[in-house]
């Protein structure tokens, strides 16, 4: 499905920040206005277009804030970090020390946690205690009651934050009667950006910490935690509930089996062997050339060696082999719900390995680009994503009270 652009990665961008209005995240005419002047793969006019958007809104949410509309400080600052967050996604030449990717990714975060105060739930910023540090995260509640409640666990990807995490999820988990615990970690949002710390492909070591600080919270039910992971994050839960026992359910969207494969299937045999074996001094021209010619692997392959903590491309690449459930995904016990999207540019194939490994009670769902949610992660359709989501959660974690028609 093209949006706006024939361009594979513009146009999935694009899709992704206009799909977040239906939770508040974006207006479309502000899109369609902000995109206009964008032309094709031009990485430098992404960036100054979605910034001065964000800019914009960001000023109408703060001048309604000063002015007291608290509903209407709410929704500008909520579009407006989801803008912040737009504009800084192409800029990976040296991340870790532009000053544009920090100041844009502040202004995201801080855009979203004025949101927060504003918002009609309680929503709490915590801190979760992580080896000598700790990450960040929210907690969304469903009411101020302190009543014991479903609640999703919310593991983002691979280039997704913290803040996005209610865009996704979030709201939509608070219309139905669940909390959500979201968080950043090793190699995401603010815990790659202000923390310097990468990917970890033993995700269970990220996530035992989240659920032990879950489960100190009253408001959060113990034995109705489930665990959601959203791009990346469906191989980083999936790992993790392999060994963390704690959980009633799994979902993964989309499902992920092994990250290295998914990432160089396509490339020429002799340019694998060449990675795989270090052959660097062959590969990276190779790689570079690649890069030039397609959008999508320039950034990808520029942010994998940023949140991975990688040397080169070439090491980047050799590092995601650990990220597999080669040997594990057997060792997942709670019933788990395995996405698959019909047109995933990422993970084609890999939700039906998930599903094939798995022995525990699991259920794998297909959606489609006739219904508009055949892409990655099915951008553009979050309702559709969250209704199937949650019709199987309500199903699963409490069958009695399940519709019977």
């Amino acid at each position: 499905m093209r949006f706006l652009y024939e361009d594979e990665s513009f146009s999935f961008e694009a899709l992704r920040a206009a799909g977040f209005a239906n939770d508040g995240g974006a207006d479309l005419g502000e899109v369609l206005t902000t995109l206009r002047t964008v032309g094709e793969g031009d990485e430098e006019a992404w960036l100054r277009e979605w910034k001065n958007t964000a800019q914009r809104v960001h000023a109408i949410g703060t001048r309604a804030l000063t002015a007291g509309h608290r509903v209407s400080a709410r929704e500008a600052l909520l579009r407006a970090s989801n803008y912040y967050r737009t504009a800084e996604f192409y800029r990976r030449d040296d991340p870790a020390h532009d000053p544009e990717v920090k100041t844009l990714s502040a202004l995201s975060r801080e855009t979203f946690a004025t949101a927060a105060t504003l918002m009609d739930t309680p929503v709490e910023a915590v801190r979760i205690p992580y080896q000598d540090t700790s990450l960040p995260g929210y907690l969304f509640l469903v009411d101020d009651s302190g009543r014991p409640r479903p609640t999703v666990v919310f593991t983002s990807g691979f280039d997704s934050t913290l803040e996005e995490a209610y865009f996704v999820i979030g709201a939509a988990a608070l219309r139905r009667g669940y909390n959500v615990l979201a968080y950043d970690g090793p190699g995401q949002g603010a815990v790659l950006r202000e923390q310097g710390l990468a990917f970890r492909p033993d995700w269970e070591a990220v996530v035992t910490p989240v659920i032990d600080y879950a489960l100190t919270r009253p408001e959060i039910a113990p034995d109705r935690l489930a665990l959601l992971g959203y791009s990346l994050g469906g191989y980083l839960t999936a790992r993790a509930a392999a060994h963390e026992h704690r959980l009633a359910a799994l979902i993964l969207d989309d499902g992920l089996y092994d990250y290295h494969d998914a990432h160089t299937r396509l490339m020429p045999p002799f340019l694998r062997e060449w990675v795989e074996t270090g052959r660097d001094d062959l590969a990276e021209p190779v790689l570079d050339l690649l890069m030039q010619a397609s959008t999508q692997l320039r950034w990808a392959l520029r942010n994998g060696v940023w949140a991975f903590g990688a040397d080169s491309v070439a090491d980047y690449l050799r590092r995601t082999v650990d990220y597999t459930l080669d040997g594990v995904a057997h060792l997942i016990d709670c019933p788990t719900l395995v996405l698959d999207a019909e047109d995933d540019q990422f993970f084609r194939g890999q939700p039906q390995r998930v599903r094939a490994a798995l022995t525990c009670p699991h259920t794998l769902i297909t959606l489609s680009e006739a219904e508009g949610a055949g892409e990655h992660c099915h951008m553009g359709a979050m309702a559709r994503f969250q209704q199937v989501t949650f019709d199987w959660l309500d199903t699963t974690l409490d069958p009695a009270s399940a519709p019977t028609v």
